[in-house]
């Protein structure tokens, strides 16, 4: 089986193409990315097909999807403030991007789709756990688009029989995570500011919560299901119940690296929601041999890969030029 990954250059795209590669039921990978958020180093050493192109490009989308039997769909433009400092962006890489790649799924009769959504899609729905039947209500246009994105995709397996599965992604974190723009995630932010010893800038007061995903859990579920072709005529949460605050994050990061982190505090940024826990249920029983690996784990592992990148980074620097 050959799938088709796009976005497949960023975070969570390319810990999938690393882990399809070493999947025996994975015959081969397309990356489809435009490479304004992944990087082509992030595949360095996969023999994976890159195609560099946009996924509003239907040409390019036609030559990413032939031979394939399966799309991943996670390119997208990701971030909150982001999307508040260009709506038109987030809409059309999200919402259309996510139409022209079901679309072209279409044309070339490809079995399976999955594409991701977020847990932003909850917005100012209060009630914890997040069930998937609940109400939503974006408070952003980052996760208006990602709506849209779910939306589309099982509209098309109601309209057309396109088997798809819209996961909500919750927090994923994990090695690969860059720290270093402006629409850098928490955690990669907040490790890079430990090794450093600099001060860890916090958005409002701290204890606002999220559910935490490890990229290597996420990997295992999307992999299974993409070998076991599992659709869902519902959007299902992907996350284990690991809620915690961000200065419990900033706590078991000082245990890690054994000493204090310094917080600065600012204001709470526009579109956050202020807390976030999944109901899994639906989750559990659709992938119920899927072991999630433990936050303290996962934080380990990014520590330890961010702590290499690093290192790596100070050993070019001291070389004599």
């Amino acid at each position: 089986m050959r799938i088709l990954i796009t976005g497949g250059a960023g975070f969570i795209g390319s810990n999938l193409a690393r882990a399809a590669m070493v999947d025996p039921t994975v015959g081969g990978v397309t990356v489809l990315d435009d490479l304004s958020v992944g990087l082509r180093a992030n595949l360095d050493g996969l023999d994976v097909e890159l195609i560099e192109g946009s996924i509003l490009d239907e040409a390019a989308l036609d030559v990413a999807m032939a031979g394939c039997e399966a799309v991943v769909h996670l390119a997208a433009l990701p971030s909150v403030p982001r999307s508040l400092s260009d709506p038109l962006a987030s809409h059309h890489a999200n919402a259309t991007g996510t139409l022209m790649v079901l679309e072209a799924a279409r044309r070339h009769r490809v079995g399976h789709v999955l594409v991701a959504s977020s847990s932003s899609v909850y917005g100012m729905n209060p009630a914890l756990p997040k069930t998937e039947l609940t109400w939503t209500r974006p408070m952003s246009p980052y996760a208006a688009s990602k709506l849209a994105t779910e939306a589309y995709a099982l509209a098309h397996q109601a309209s057309f029989g396109l088997p798809t599965m819209a996961f909500r992604f919750f927090n994923v974190f994990g090695p690969g995570q860059r720290h270093d723009h402006a629409y850098a995630a928490v955690i990669p932010r907040f490790v890079h500011a430990a090794l450093r010893d600099e001060p860890a800038v916090v958005h409002g007061d701290g204890t606002q919560s999220r559910d935490f995903t490890y990229v290597g859990t996420v990997c295992d579920v999307i992999l299974d299901a993409v070998r076991r072709r599992v659709h869902h005529p519902h959007p299902v949460n992907l996350a284990f119940g690991a809620r915690a605050s961000l200065l419990r994050v900033l706590d078991e990061l000082e245990w890690l690296c054994g000493r204090p982190i310094a917080r600065e505090y600012a204001p709470p940024r526009t579109g956050d929601v202020a807390h976030s826990l999944a109901d899994n249920a639906t989750l559990r029983q659709l992938f119920p041999n899927v072991a999630p690996v433990a936050r303290a784990e996962g934080l380990r592992a990014t520590v330890e890969w961010m702590a290499g990148r690093l290192d790596a980074e100070r050993a070019v620097a001291a070389v004599p030029r």
